[in-house]
């Protein structure tokens, strides 16, 4: 089994390497339907809504009678219902569904704890222990096959957005990071950001370093194209100074007087917390400029963090930036949101009652939980962006992860909220 799954995997990836970019997905689940002799193969990519999946490429294989896909896209959304493949993307488990003639496999495609998508497979038999560990491991090879092919494409991301974007909110989308999700041995990481009706300008960001990970969670003055170039402006200045290796307060200070120098929109600032955990020690340095303070969960109680105060970003171009620090514990839980979380009827949101509700979650699933809890009271339109990042602390940065098809086993959901 294990030499033909080597071989299956080989195959795979030469599919995928000698077919465009476009067409790299589809190359490649035909190559695995058919060494798995499935009726038919699907990728279901996950919606940029995180409460969808779409289906993007449909392979028909030798003896189903059904036609290939024509020259026109289509993409199929899949809204989650609790069913079978709603569990297999937020439990990452692998999911077999009975049928009267067979059994569809659902395997989750993900990549360090990045739910990118499910891969579906109709067999003619329910496969056994030892062939769905080989449909999970050649699904998280797909995962791979993903994020390779859509750098060169705008076929994945279009997929993705069951809803258009404005200007504005493309300027944003490419603000944020390419993954908002990240497993470590010492940490995971999650982040999320429910878009208001007029874009507000939030950002989340993070870089990990060997043993530093620096993160920022950002909110510019105003809606529209206008806020959005002032966000623009400050996560360019704070990737740029933190690729020279400059400190946290000087990241500050290089943000401020390039927002203030830059901005188009005279007065235009940007409230920030900035983050600098040193993975070795779980030393945790933050700053706040003029931001909602980041919450502690810890055993089982939240509290705000006491910060020493700045002013945002880009307010007074001569201002000075103070950090402070938090020694995490193994099992803390670090939450930094925006103000949309906060404000008018999300207000209406307890979120230390919530957070503490979803100690158990994955930091995935617990940003989900999060996201649809402010919808729920603020209605499907919000007035501001609402934006979170979640981060668990584990410890041992030098212990080796203990993962299964892309994603860790021990802490993945159990359980989801009602």
């Amino acid at each position: 089994m294990e030499s033909s799954e080597g071989l299956i995997v080989a195959r795979m990836l030469d599919a995928a390497e000698n077919a465009s970019p476009v067409e790299a997905v589809e190359a490649v689940t035909r190559e695995l339907g058919a060494a798995l002799k499935a009726r038919t193969v699907a990728f279901l990519i996950a919606d940029l809504s995180g409460r969808a999946l779409v289906r993007l490429a449909h392979v028909p294989l030798e003896g189903t009678g059904e036609p290939p896909r024509g020259g026109d896209e289509v993409a199929t959304v899949m809204p989650f219902d609790g069913g079978p493949a709603e569990q297999a993307l937020r439990t990452q488990t692998v999911q077999v569904v009975p049928q009267p003639d067979g059994c569809t496999v659902l395997a989750p495609v993900t990549d360090r704890g990045e739910a990118i998508g499910l891969l579906e497979m109709i067999l003619p038999a329910e496969p056994d222990p030892r062939a769905l560990g080989a449909i999970s491991r050649t699904a998280h090879v797909l995962a791979y096959v993903v994020i390779a092919s859509r750098r060169y494409t705008d076929l994945f991301e279009w997929g993705q957005r069951t809803t258009p974007f404005t200007l504005s909110g493309e300027i944003q989308r490419r603000l944020l990071p390419a993954s908002f999700t990240c497993e470590a041995s010492a940490f995971t990481l999650s982040g999320w950001l429910e878009p208001a009706a007029s874009i507000g300008g939030d950002t989340f960001d993070y870089s990990l370093a060997r043993d530093v990970l620096h993160f920022s969670v950002t909110d510019a003055m105003g809606h529209g194209v206008a806020s959005a170039l002032t966000a623009t402006l400050g996560v360019g200045s704070l990737r740029n100074s933190r690729r020279r290796g400059v400190g946290l307060v000087e990241q500050a200070d290089a943000a401020n007087a390039d927002v203030a120098r830059h901005t188009t929109v005279p007065g235009s600032y940007i409230t920030a917390v900035l983050g600098r955990l040193d993975l070795r020690t779980g030393v945790c340095a933050l700053l706040n400029a003029g931001h909602v303070p980041p919450i502690l969960v810890r055993d089982g109680d939240t509290r705000t963090l006491p910060l020493p105060p700045n002013f945002p970003l880009g307010m007074f171009a001569d201002a000075e930036h103070h950090a402070g620090e938090i020694a995490l514990r193994p099992g803390d839980r670090l939450v930094v949101v925006t103000d949309g979380m906060r404000e008018r009827n999300a207000a209406a949101l307890d979120l230390p009652t919530m957070l503490r509700s979803i100690t158990g979650l994955h930091p995935r699933e617990a940003a989900r939980a999060l996201a649809d809890a402010v919808l729920e009271v603020s209605g499907p339109t919000l007035a501001d962006d609402a934006t979170l990042f979640i981060l668990d602390w584990h410890g041992g940065h030098s212990e080796d992860r203990r993962t299964s098809a892309g994603a860790d086993q021990t802490r993945a959901s159990t359980a989801l909220p009602d």
